[in-house]
């Protein structure tokens, strides 16, 4: 066993979601909407991997917990209303579950945005963020961010394509369809 499993998991995501969240809001509906798919996607890849022993119930609650920090965001397209530029909506999640002593969900939520944020990245776009990588690490950590690239929060929330996931992709840089690509090898056993 290693040791991040002896840490006691079994958060109720949803009576998180709902201590930031009004649960009669259209924000409150689309966040528990993709996060849902993102969760289902994580853990076919979970179920598919058996031998990688990975923590489903973690994956789980990670993965309905990634986007916590949206509604603190100027996104109004989704139904929040707050100030913070969207790109801030990973580490404002974290703080968020940082706060509530779930560190280790709180490095899923940091870590998903693209395919992980450089520090080279924050610094080049002047992005109000602590000047340090945001790439997600543990195997975890990748299976939720792959999964969340599958689903965006606005339209029908129908899942990519991977060609359409490369092209959003690509506007962040080729190492992030490099990483996307690595992925797709690792978790689909696929690289079309």
């Amino acid at each position: 066993m290693q040791s991040d499993d002896l840490i006691v998991h079994g958060v109720d995501p949803i009576e998180v979601i709902r201590k930031y969240y009004d649960p009669e809001s259209e924000a409150y509906r689309i966040l528990v909407e993709h996060s849902e798919k993102v969760a289902q996607k994580a853990l076919h890849i979970v179920d598919a991997h058996p031998e990688w022993r990975v923590n489903r119930r973690f994956v789980y609650e990670s993965a309905m917990l990634h986007d916590i920090g949206i509604n603190a965001c100027h996104a109004p397209a989704i139904d929040c209303h707050g100030s913070a530029p969207y790109i801030l909506h990973g580490y404002i999640g974290a703080e968020r579950l940082r706060s509530m002593g779930l560190h280790r969900h709180a490095l899923v939520c940091e870590r998903h945005t693209g395919t992980g944020i450089t520090l080279e990245m924050i610094l080049a776009n002047g992005w109000e963020l602590p000047h340090r990588e945001m790439m997600p690490v543990s195997l975890e950590e990748q299976i939720v961010c792959f999964a969340d690239k599958f689903f965006s929060k606005s339209g029908q929330m129908k899942e990519k394509s991977l060609d359409k996931i490369r092209k959003g992709l690509a506007s962040y840089g080729q190492d992030d369809v490099l990483r996307f690509d690595a992925w797709c090898t690792l978790f689909l056993n696929e690289n079309d």
